[in-house]
């Protein structure tokens, strides 16, 4: 190390070239890895966050009287899609018969015959 300080030209022109020297073992090879490498890790950083963004929400209650009053101020179409879980979580016979239904183009029960089959289990 010289006492003397650098110029800032001399600090501009070492810093424009941050990269492995010409000599140095793996060449563009080991450039190339690096760079893949820490691509990937980007991409699983990312892909980690959008799958933290887009969990679903669990309805987490004790019992099932509490899930069908958490449920009242969902809207229609997620209301339908938690009370038929629930119907299959607590009622497997009377979901399987409604299953069939789903699938038609009138799409199987109302909202007002789910709250009503989810009712009488509680």
């Amino acid at each position: 190390m010289t006492d003397t300080p650098l110029s800032e030209a001399t600090m501009l022109a070492s810093l424009r070239e941050i990269q492995l020297p010409a000599e140095a073992a793996g060449g563009l090879a080991a450039e190339l890895a690096v760079a893949m490498g820490g691509a990937g890790l980007c991409a699983l950083g990312v892909v980690a966050l959008l799958r933290l963004l887009s969990r679903r929400r669990v309805l987490q209650t004790k019992t099932l009287g509490d899930a069908l009053a958490a449920l009242s101020d969902a809207p229609d179409p997620e209301r339908r899609v938690a009370l038929l879980h629930l119907l299959r979580a607590h009622a497997p016979a009377r979901y399987a018969a409604l299953k069939a239904d789903l699938y038609r183009p009138q799409g199987g029960p109302d909202i007002a015959t789910l709250e009503a089959e989810v009712a009488r289990l509680v």
